[in-house]
């Protein structure tokens, strides 16, 4: 490989960040959840605003929902991760021979030839935070959460939501013909729901068109059963 193909190589890998993660967990369902439930009422009631209540009612039950699930999942994340330390730090202390004895199995499984293994167990082992980190990372493969995840992670999910679930009651905020509305809705939000799979696509490092076609026929796929199903029961 020369030099000019070395300098012109990209790594094009991305890892979605959690924030990222977080909006997509909010957005997608802020996007389906109240759509169907829009278009599931559109087949009983006569008014839009009975749609935008309890389309907002569900919004901030969901939103609430939504995020306070983030936060507790965060926050297990943590604990987990806190437990963890603990018990290995505890380990390291009361059975370090065992402990080096994973160090050097580690080692040797990522090919370091054993004459090389017993020095980097040694130099490992002299530094007990490093010790610790080393068994955290490789062993268990557990990297320390930041401590404002649980915080950041249900705002960010929360409010995702509440942007993605007032999409589809927009129209019927500005139509008071409710069939006016329930069509003006199932387009703009079948194509948010395509603009947000494409977007989806690209952050998570997938076939940004396939996310948007799929994003968008289970959203209309769920409202559309929302809708026959109400229609059926009325």
């Amino acid at each position: 490989m020369n030099e000019k193909a070395v300098m012109e190589h990209v790594e094009n890998h991305f890892m979605a960040s959690e924030f990222v993660r977080d909006v997509v967990i909010g957005m997608a369902d802020g996007l389906t959840v109240p759509f169907a439930l829009a278009a599931g009422l559109s087949g009983t009631l006569s008014s839009s605003s009975l749609v935008v209540i309890a389309g907002l009612a569900e919004i901030a039950a969901g939103s609430i929902a939504m995020g306070l699930g983030g936060y507790l999942a965060a926050r297990t994340e943590r604990d987990h991760y806190l437990a963890e330390l603990e018990r290995e730090r505890r380990e390291i202390i009361e059975l370090p021979h065992r402990e080096r004895e994973e160090v050097a199995e580690i080692l040797s499984s990522w090919g370091m030839e054993d004459k090389d293994v017993a020095s980097a167990v040694e130099s490992i082992s002299k530094d007990y935070d490093r010790w610790v980190d080393f068994m955290m990372k490789f062993e268990l493969g557990l990297e320390e959460p930041d401590p404002k995840r649980a915080r950041n992670s249900s705002l960010t999910i929360g409010l995702s939501y509440i942007i993605g679930g007032l999409i589809p009651l927009l129209p019927y905020m500005f139509l008071q013909n409710i069939k006016t509305g329930l069509f003006v809705s199932v387009i703009v939000t079948l194509l948010a729901l395509f603009i947000f799979g494409y977007a989806k696509g690209k952050f998570m490092g997938t076939k940004p068109f396939k996310s948007a076609w799929q994003t968008m026929l289970v959203g209309g796929l769920a409202a559309g059963v929302a809708y026959m199903v109400a229609k059926w029961i009325s």
